[in-house]
């Protein structure tokens, strides 16, 4: 069978061996995007060099693009072609707080572009509209979803991307997420004079932590809580009037989360209880949904990427899904998409490590682009052309417009 695909894909009338042409062709490029983006990393919706550097390679390979798009200054959309079935390709490019992209993104960005240059000369071909969506600030803005509310996706009838893993995975478990600013407020007093005076916002957090440790007992397998205090106070001779923390709160879908998030919020109900201050707590960006993976577009994934040499062997034996949270998730619930992960050789280090994003550019990273690019270049080519996907897509699109 896989010999078979294979020959399929070098078929020229596919227009799949002109596709792996483009992804070659492009590469060198494609490294040194990736290396640029990786060498300067940017927080969220800060991401003005890298969408800078994007715009400007879409553009000269002949992409219309559209900057700021959905009243994000660092979003953009950039298309090709007016055909029947419009395919979107994700690209993200946000890094982390202190270890900059331990989660490849700038891999994610280059395998977007890879894709979408070499499909750009095959649209009139296919009878697609194709359309790389800049989507800033996956790493806790939800800059995807903002997008989906805000019209950005109408229309699209399949959404793709590609995410860099220790290993090559079909999928992950995409747990609904909440992230959460906590905030209690009490009042300062002098911590050896007077501390009877004050009300110690610091305590409130710790009662807080506490509550939620015990609260581990009665979750359900898989949910999940954690965060960081981001300020605790000024000296420590001033009992805190102030203290601050940021929280995730994860579980399997929306429904799980709202009742797992009742909790957590008693928990901190109850520190600031325990110690006299107020809390308050918000919401720091959009809520994450859980993932819906398209089983028709995931297995035209799959051939394509075999045919590339990469294997599934933990998919076929059933291993359990790696959990991540992805605003991508909340794209699928609409829209046919798949979120596949692309292996790279890291030594033993995971993602959200200094060690894994020194793995994200050169060597693993650069074949990751490679057929990553190749592979969703492949994937919107069976979108296009397979009769059967292609009516699903088209009707799935129809149903959403009624």
């Amino acid at each position: 069978m896989a010999n078979a695909h294979r020959e399929a894909v070098m078929d020229p009338r596919s227009g799949k061996p002109a596709a792996l042409a483009g992804v070659e062709a492009a590469m060198e490029g494609l490294t040194e995007l990736s290396e640029a983006i990786h060498s300067r990393p940017e927080l969220a919706f800060e991401e003005t060099h890298a969408a800078g550097l994007l715009t400007s390679y879409l553009g000269a390979a002949g992409f219309q693009v559209e900057e700021g798009i959905c009243g994000l200054p660092t979003a953009f959309r950039a298309s090709v072609g007016n055909g029947g079935l419009h395919i979107a390709l994700c690209a993200e490019y946000d890094a982390l707080p202190g270890i900059g992209h331990a989660c490849g993104h700038n891999i994610i960005a280059a395998c977007a572009l890879g894709a979408a240059k070499a499909l750009a000369p095959l649209v009139e071909q296919l009878d697609a509209t194709l359309s790389v969506f800049g989507t800033p600030a996956e790493e806790g803005g939800g800059g995807k979803i903002l997008m989906l509310e805000r019209g950005g996706f109408d229309g699209v009838a399949a959404a793709m991307m590609v995410h860099p893993w220790p290993e090559d995975r079909l999928a992950a478990e995409c747990l609904a997420v909440d992230h959460l600013e906590v905030r209690f407020t009490g009042r300062s007093a002098h911590a050896s004079a007077a501390p009877w005076e004050g009300l110690n916002a610091a305590d409130a957090m710790v009662v807080s932590q506490v509550a939620i440790g015990l609260a581990r007992q009665h979750m359900h397998p898989g949910d999940q809580v954690h965060g960081i205090v981001s300020r605790g106070g000024d000296a420590p001779n001033v009992i805190p009037a102030s203290t601050t923390g940021e929280f995730m709160v994860r579980s399997h879908d929306l429904a799980s989360l709202a009742v797992l998030r009742g909790k957590i919020t008693r928990c901190f109900e109850a520190g600031a209880l325990a110690t006299g201050t107020s809390v308050d707590i918000h919401d720091l960006c959009p809520t994450y949904s859980q993932m819906r993976v398209d089983p028709m577009l995931i297995a035209a994934w799959r051939r394509n990427a075999e045919s590339l040499g990469r294997r599934y062997e933990a998919d076929d034996a059933r291993l359990p899904l790696p959990t991540l949270s992805t605003d991508m998730a909340n794209v699928s619930l609409r829209i046919p998409a798949i979120h596949p992960l692309v292996g790279l050789s890291t030594s033993g280090a995971v993602n959200h490590q200094p060690e894994f994003a020194a793995c994200c550019i050169g060597g693993s990273a650069n074949r990751a682009i490679h057929d990553g690019a190749a592979s969703m270049a492949l994937t919107a080519i069976d979108a296009c052309t397979d009769a059967g996907l292609r009516t699903y897509l088209e009707n799935s699109l129809e149903v959403r417009r009624l």
